[in-house]
């Protein structure tokens, strides 16, 4: 092979700063990978990650486009000793101590190629004299022995921020001598001897609360906090000599870092370079909760159900609590609005696509994810060997793909999907949606085919006055239908575990659709009255999404119930003009629009609000509680409707002060964000002081208003449009049911997510990476127990 002249050039890259993700496990358009015959094109100016795939060429085009002329190619194989250890099937989920004690080195060979794509611009050509030339091998090494981005995403997701508070940098401590020693001390108020935790001000042992982590407790320790209001405890058996330990501040509700908690706990008797760590911590419990919960994947006779492969049939391997985000994938994946959009819509997106690097660009990566689910090319069985002592005719699983850098995008700048915390599969529905709204704005090509367009439908809610029967409609565009189910109980089972009464599906929507009486101020009447309010739908969708909402609140904690809800015959939903509302009749006067508009409301934290309906209360008292404590903070608003649950005036609807678009002005942030989608800054900071900064609000303004260039000096308050309702107003509307999500846990945010998803005429259960046949009596069970229920139009 003939000498690179390109030497030079190639010698002045430099190697990855720390900042930078690596993009050498898989290709950022594919999941083809390091593993693979071709291995990996890693582009040693940005580091963007290529396959070689004769058909896709994704490493060809990436150097296409930004001509970048030099790649290393990445091999890795496993090592005979790592595989003498590959005899047992990999854990369902991953572990905090996995991510940092796995050393790749350990475990792998990795072959590397440096390639010059000017001397070869159809494979590149290897550059043989790379090897002796110092700058570039310390390019390689640098490539090589930075964090790939994959494992980069992990480590951060998993890293959870433990700050101090004011509460633990002024503790003051009441001296009273030496508690018991290990093995003898014990809860104050029981006998508890493990998960005991000590108030760091007066030395009282109590108890944990029994659903942390699911080991015993009473709670106890919590009733000591709220006798004496002591803020702050310490985990007994988490104590490392280092001074390390679970430090929980009560009045914080969360976990604290104390700084001098060697010389706190001192005061007590305990030398902290004598200590043995002999409990988990907080974050270890939390894991292995969650790894405790999963689902069967056997039926009532104990045999094993039958592993499935091919289009449409591959797993999501469990990045570490991800399996609410892989349930809702699978399940939004399997319509044909998602297929085709992701599908063959975006298969020219890469070409065009105006982002540097896909890796950030959240089309590519949704086309990533529906090439990897729907091709078949990942679904295959995994190499595993049965482990001593099992069957050796257990089935054997896919290994599903790693949809790592998915992840890291929809999730980058979320305080929770970023994170590796279990989280609410309808809360990742709701805002994957909104997401992908906002980002199909930048691409006209695919804002026409809008996939979530399924899922839009009007609710109209009418409010009629007692006294003069005067009314007033208002339709919201919605995305899920969110149903209480009544709560019977009726006894207890073997173990003590309440069993409660059955509910038809049918039942929860209509108490959703039905009257309910609440106090209202009548701008006709001009006093407080009685006024009635009714929902109806004002369009259904092609898709219908309904939440199945089982919760109360246990120490202020939401617990999920095992309600079953019973389907319809035919698992079908039948829906008619006595379910459909036509807004103002012949017959009806509107009340007067002389009080602010609900559009005028100030914007709530969305994330606030979702949980805190989440735990049944209603939706004028959540949006009270965070306009009364700053709207932000989850905690404070949940202490005040505590508070407030008696005021006479809990349920009267909010009403807003007027306010003119001129008192607001947009942050360079938010009209950063509307200037991404294409719109000019000057647009973008006209619709964002028409909507009171809501961006979302403000989208939806533009497109109403897209000849407005927005430069006129004084902003004028323009008359709003009619919203557009998305749906269909045809009525009789049949429902078939389609997928349904099922969690199986204390708590939406622990345990563990599943998709049962109808593929032709067999139901599918995706449990993470394995994929396999249901058999008829396990989804009967368990469509009782789905938290997500997912109906097409028939």
């Amino acid at each position: 092979m003939s000498s690179c002249s390109h030497l030079d050039q190639l010698a002045r890259l430099q190697p990855p700063r720390l900042s930078q993700f690596v993009h050498r496990e898989e290709c950022t358009q594919c999941f083809d990978s390091q593993d693979d015959s071709q291995g990996i094109e890693v582009c040693l100016t940005c580091f963007n990650g290529g396959c070689l795939d004769p058909e896709r060429r994704h490493a060809l085009l990436h150097v296409s486009k930004l001509g970048h002329p030099f790649t290393l190619n990445v091999k890795r194989n496993l090592k005979p000793s790592a595989k003498r250890n590959e005899d047992e099937e990999p854990p369902a989920k991953m572990t905090k101590l996995s991510i940092s004690e796995e050393r790749e080195e350990d475990k792998y060979d990795y072959q590397t190629i440096v390639k010059c794509w000017q001397c070869d611009s159809s494979d590149g050509a290897e550059i043989r004299e790379a090897t002796e030339i110092p700058q570039i091998q310390a390019l390689v090494q640098g490539v090589m022995q930075t964090m790939s981005s994959a494992r980069q995403s992990e480590v951060e997701a998993w890293e959870e921020e433990i700050l101090t508070c004011e509460h633990t940098l002024t503790l003051e401590q009441l001296a009273t001598g030496p508690i018991p020693a290990s093995g003898l001390a014990h809860c104050s108020s029981c006998d508890l001897k493990e998960n005991l935790w000590l108030c760091l001000t007066c030395g009282s042992l109590g108890c944990g609360r029994h659903q942390l982590g699911g080991v015993g407790g009473n709670g106890h320790g919590l009733a000591h906090y709220e006798a004496t209001h002591h803020p702050v405890s310490v985990k007994l058996g988490t104590i490392t000599p280092e001074g390390g330990a679970d430090v929980y501040c009560y009045q914080c509700n969360d976990s604290k870092l104390d700084p001098e908690l060697a010389t706190h706990l001192s005061t007590f008797g305990i030398n902290v370079q004598t200590q043995t760590k002999t409990e988990k911590s907080i974050t270890e419990l939390q894991i292995e909760h969650n790894l405790k919960y999963d689902f069967s994947l056997t039926d009532d006779d104990g045999k094993a159900f039958e592993p499935v492969c091919g289009p449409g049939l591959t797993g999501l391997m469990n990045l570490g609590n991800s399996c609410y985000m892989a349930s809702v994938l699978q399940t939004i994946f399997s319509l044909p609005s998602f297929q085709q959009r992701y599908g063959s819509l975006a298969q020219n997106h890469a070409a065009a696509c105006t982002q540097p690097l896909p890796a950030d660009c959240l089309e590519c990566q949704m086309h990533k994810v529906a090439d990897g689910l729907l091709s078949g090319r990942y679904s295959r069985p995994a190499n595993y060997v049965a482990s001593p002592g099992v069957d050796a005719m257990a089935p054997v699983f896919q290994a599903g793909i790693k949809p790592t850098g998915f992840k890291a995008l929809i999730g980058k700048g979320h305080e929770e999907f970023s994170t590796m915390r279990q989280q609410d599969s309808e809360e990742f529905f709701t805002y994957l949606i909104t997401a992908l709204r906002r980002d199909g704005h930048k691409h006209k090509d695919g804002a026409e085919a809008d996939a979530t367009s399924v899922f839009a439908y009007g609710m109209e809610q009418r409010l009629q006055c007692n006294d003069c029967k005067k009314v007033r409609y208002r339709v919201d565009n919605m995305d899920v239908v969110s149903v209480s189910v009544p709560t019977v109980e009726k006894g207890k089972d073997a173990d003590g575990k309440t069993l409660y009464e059955e509910v038809q599906l049918w039942k929860c929507l209509e108490l959703l659709l039905g009257i309910d009486a609440l106090k209202y101020t009548c701008p006709s009447c001009q006093k407080s009255v009685h006024a009635l309010r009714q929902s109806k739908f004002a369009s259904f969708p092609d898709v219908l999404v309904v939440q199945a909402k089982k919760f109360q609140l246990v120490d202020w904690v939401p617990a999920k119930l095992d309600i079953p809800v019973l389907l319809p015959v035919g698992d079908e939903l039948h829906f008619t003009d006595n379910q459909l509302g036509h807004g103002l009749q012949a017959d009806e006067i509107a009340l007067p629009e002389n009080e602010t508009s609900p559009a005028a409301l100030p914007h709530f934290n969305e994330a606030a609000m979702a949980q805190l309906e989440t735990m049944g209360f209603p939706v004028i008292r959540c949006q009270k509680a965070l306009l009364a404590t700053g709207n932000s903070d989850l905690e404070a608003a949940m202490e005040w409707l505590f508070g407030h649950m008696e005021d006479p005036d809990i349920d009267e609807p909010i009403q807003p002060a007027s306010s003119s678009a001129s008192d607001f002005e947009p942050s360079p942030e938010q009209v950063s964000v509307l200037s991404d989608m294409g719109f000019t800054p000057a647009q973008a900071r006209k619709s964002l002081r028409e909507t009171e900064g809501n961006v979302e609000r403000a989208v939806e303004w533009l497109f109403n208003h897209l000849d407005d260039t927005g430069e006129d000096s004084t902003p004028v308050t323009a008359t709003p449009s009619e919203p557009v309702i998305g749906g269909s107003k045809t009525v009789p509307v049949i429902y078939k049911l389609k997928a349904f999500i099922s969690h199986k846990g204390p708590s939406v945010h622990s345990g563990h997510y599943v998709a049962h998803i109808k593929v032709g005429d067999q139901w599918v259960l995706f449990n993470d990476e394995k994929v396999v046949k249901a058999d008829d009596e396990s989804v009967k069970d368990l469509k009782k127990l789905a938290y997500l229920y997912i109906f097409e139009r028939v």
